[in-house]
């Protein structure tokens, strides 16, 4: 099962290759994806600035044996289609307004 690329970003829209609903804000993962809701993670989107994860979070992940990384939107879609491209099965949660 093969990650989806995602197709564009622009403020406040995301397209993901494979799904005709865009997103705002989206998970992806080999296989599928999306939209992503704060609420289910007790996440106000306000508190969320650039570059930032809850480190207990990341703590979580990275003891699941999981690479993790961190990047500005832009550049995180970017690493995440290049990953994509090189058949890599990689997931990601996105946040288009920054």
């Amino acid at each position: 099962m093969s990650s989806p690329e995602i197709a564009s970003l622009s403020w406040d829209h995301m397209k993901v290759k494979g799904c005709s609903t865009p997103y705002k804000d989206c998970k992806v993962w080999p296989g599928g994806s999306r939209a992503w809701d704060w609420c289910e993670t007790g996440t106000d989107e306000h508190q969320i600035t650039l570059e930032w994860v809850p480190p207990s979070t990341l703590d979580y992940v990275k003891k699941q044996g999981v690479d993790v990384r961190v990047f500005q939107t832009e550049q995180a879609v970017r690493e995440y289609n290049a990953l994509v491209g090189q058949g890599a099965k990689v997931g990601g949660v996105f946040y288009s307004t920054c």
